[in-house]
């Protein structure tokens, strides 16, 4: 019987460590991607549309590094204009693609009434970058 209780005593001893030092607390959490406002540099697309069709237009913006990717287009406002601005993406990790090149996305358009319709991307901290489309 107290060889039973040893060799149980032991088992439980080996599987404790064995639990102990499998735990991740010394794996190391990566920092999440931060995401950065970049600057339109260019707007290529149609002046002109229908109403209810959706209009494709080329943004080209730039990042501060290769390793940037684009996120989304969210709303901005500089002084009291409303316009847009590309976010992109950035790794935690450091790049070593130092040398960026102009990223581009597409953004859609597509309007229910007719008009003239101004696109305005942020080209730099005060001012927007605009396209002018026409709704027929």
């Amino acid at each position: 019987m107290k060889s039973f209780r040893l060799k149980t005593a032991l088992v439980v001893l080996f599987l404790s460590i064995g639990f102990v030092s499998c735990s991740n607390d010394d794996d190391k959490d990566t920092p999440a991607p931060t995401t950065k406002a970049a600057l339109v540099t260019e707007i290529k697309g149609p002046e002109t549309g229908k109403v209810n069709d959706e209009l494709s237009y080329d943004v080209t913006y730039t990042v501060d590094n290769a390793c940037a990717e684009f996120d989304k287009i969210s709303e901005v406002t500089i002084g009291s204009v409303k316009g847009l601005q590309v976010i992109a993406k950035y790794p935690s990790q450091v790049c070593t693609q130092q040398v960026p090149e102009p990223k581009k996305t597409v953004y859609k358009f597509k309007s229910a009434t007719k008009g003239t319709f101004e696109i305005k991307f942020k080209k730099s901290e005060t001012e927007f970058l605009t396209q002018k489309v026409v709704i027929e």
